[in-house]
Order: structure tokens, then C-alpha cells, then sequence
């Protein structure tokens, strides 16, 4: 098993994006990049702890790749908004790919240029490609949102 983690605003919808993809084994929504010790949802709201909502993803590679892992994340946001996906606004909220080790910083960065050479988004992409860092685990009751409330939604379609 490996792990990825991607932040794409609010992490309900990158969750979902990503359970629906063949190979991911487990996904984790919480708090990363940012300075305080084990935030909670209300104290990331804040704007004040550096950290975005991001998703933990478990992938088995010999099912998925890393570049299909970041197709879906791709496809999941819109990568040229900073610090905003639709109505949420915030750093919370911002695109960003934590990378776990040098061939996914490679992979993150390759992926990113291609993308804006083939000008796939009409806009600059703002997504920040850096280390991964602490991750904090979110509240329970955000884990595996819209399969407890049987909804879809917080795709944002290219």
C-alpha cells in the first residue's frame, strides 16, 4: 500500500472522488499544512491554523498510479482558484498536493506542466505542490460524508 494527499477545498467532495477510483483501499478526510497541533474543524474555519482540508488516500499500486490518482484530482476542483472552491472561501480551501516522496513531488510536477502547457484550465494553475507534513484525522462525522447522508455533490465539472 501506498498514501497520497491532496487538498481540492472542501475534502467531502475530493473524498468521494477519490472512493469511487479503483485501487484506492481507504481515505481519510483531516487537516494538513498548516502550524497548530490537532486542530478541529471549528479551529481550521478560522483561516488562523495554516492548515487546508485535504484527504488521506491508501492506493494499492499495482491498481492505480499515482498519475491516475492526480487525473482524479485534477478532475475533482478547479486548480486555478486560489484559496477558493465555489462558495468556500479560505486557505482552508485551497488546491494543493502533498507530496510523500521524491517520485511523487516528480510525478505532482510533471503532471501540473503538462496540464498548463496543453492549457487544459483557461486560468493559471495555483495548485502548491509541497511535503507533506502532519496529518491531522478530521471529526468523524466528516469521514465518508455523503455516503452517511446518501448525497453527491461538490464536483465541480471542467
Amino acid at each position: 500500500m501506498a498514501k497520497a494527499t491532496f487538498a481540492a477545498g472542501c475534502f467531502w467532495g475530493v473524498e468521494d472522488a477519490f472512493r469511487q477510483t479503483k485501487g484506492v483501499k481507504s481515505t481519510t478526510v483531516g487537516y494538513t499544512g498548516g502550524t497548530a497541533k490537532n486542530p478541529s474543524y471549528k479551529d481550521v474555519c478560522t483561516g488562523r491554523t495554516g492548515h487546508a482540508e485535504a484527504v488521506e488516500v491508501e492506493f494499492d499500486p499495482a491498481q492505480v498510479s499515482y498519475p491516475e490518482l492526480l487525473d482524479v484530482f485534477w478532475k475533482s476542483h478547479d486548480p486555478t482558484t486560489m484559496n477558493r472552491q465555489g462558495p468556500d472561501v479560505g486557505t482552508q480551501y485551497r488546491s494543493a498536493i502533498f507530496f510523500h516522496d521524491a517520485a511523487q513531488e516528480q510525478a505532482a510536477r510533471e503532471s501540473k506542466a503538462a496540464l498548463e502547457k496543453a492549457g487544459t484550465f483557461k486560468r493559471p494553475i495555483v495548485t502548491e505542490i509541497t511535503p507533506a507534513t502532519e496529518f491531522y484525522r478530521a471529526e468523524d462525522y466528516h469521514q465518508q460524508y455523503f455516503e452517511k447522508q446518501g448525497i453527491r455533490a461538490c464536483h465541480i465539472p471542467q
